[in-house]
């Protein structure tokens, strides 16, 4: 028997509020080829505004992790916030599964909404897919910020150590939770300094379950098996636009690490600043310190660099 309350439920209403009263609006586009992608887009887009792609990570869905920041971007941007496939209401029956194709997707997606050019900020995973769009369509993209992602990380790095998980099938049984116990895990590894997590009752991490990672669990795992898939640094092509790289001194899904080395990889197209006691979840952690990053990069003309407290 199903439980008439689900808290996570009750969050997400919390969250889609909080984006409708943000200017933004749900919407849904057939991509026409057995792709469905669903995006926040403004209500009522400003031309005197400049376009801002938000880009999420694995895990929880577009609400939950920009839900903390949204209001403070909107009244200075038009923002987009998509659903990567296979999470919220985007999915496909294609069988690709790389970043490049989430990317496509993505873009298809500002076309149908007539965006043509804009800023991105991805997080995590959905750096990857920003850093791809950076690449693909550098004719469109002013701005590019990438979170605690691991776009420099080569298949290599997994069997050598860098990472505290070193088999690509662990990492997928955690990143897409489906026992109370892998969803600690999770927790543990993207938290800095988490509260103690014996006390969290399995019934409120079951129900975060049921309601964000039930859907698409294959697929998902797909995805992160396709991230580290005979990737070499030797391989990624430098990104051209101004780049602001931001991350936690304490993340422990891609360690700091990959941050110094996308920095050496782009030199001095890009600025790194870390922001310290914060791990993989800075969004979450330092949500203040992250939106006020964004903001000053995005609309200042020198971007912030060195240490955040």
């Amino acid at each position: 028997m199903s439980s008439c309350f689900s808290l996570t439920e009750s969050k997400n209403w919390c969250y889609r509020s909080t984006f409708s009263r943000s200017g933004l609006r749900s919407s849904t586009t057939d991509l026409k080829d057995g792709t469905t992608m669903h995006c926040w887009v403004p209500k009522t887009p400003v031309d005197s505004k400049p376009n801002l792609l938000l880009i999420h990570g694995l895990g929880a869905n577009a609400l939950w992790q920009w839900g903390e920041i949204i209001r403070h971007l909107t009244p200075i941007f038009n923002v987009y916030v998509p659903d990567l496939v296979f999470f919220g209401g985007s999915f496909t029956t294609r069988p690709e599964r790389s970043d490049s194709f989430q990317a496509q997707c993505v873009m298809r997606v500002m076309e149908a909404n007539s965006v043509r050019r804009l800023s991105l900020v991805g997080l995590s995973y959905g750096g990857f897919v920003g850093y791809n769009i950076a690449v693909q369509y550098k004719e469109v993209v002013d701005r590019v910020v990438i979170c605690g992602s691991g776009v420099c990380l080569e298949e290599k790095d997994i069997k050598e150590g860098l990472f505290p998980v070193t088999d690509v099938e662990e990492a997928g049984m955690i990143l897409v939770p489906q026992t109370p116990d892998k969803l600690k895990q999770l927790m543990d590894y993207t938290l800095f300094r988490p509260p103690p997590l014996g006390w969290l009752p399995s019934c409120l991490l079951s129900d975060f379950i049921d309601t964000m990672c039930r859907d698409y669990v294959e697929e998902r795992r797909e995805l992160i098996r396709a991230i580290a898939k005979d990737r070499k640094l030797s391989d990624l092509p430098r990104i051209h636009q101004p780049a602001l790289i931001i991350w936690g001194e304490h993340d422990r899904v891609f360690p700091l690490e990959l941050a110094h080395r996308l920095k050496r990889h782009l030199g001095d197209n890009a600025q790194l600043v870390v922001i310290k006691n914060a791990g993989h979840a800075l969004n979450v952690q330092k949500a203040k310190e992250f939106y006020k990053l964004l903001i000053s990069f995005l609309v200042n003309p020198v971007p912030p660099v060195g240490n955040i407290d």
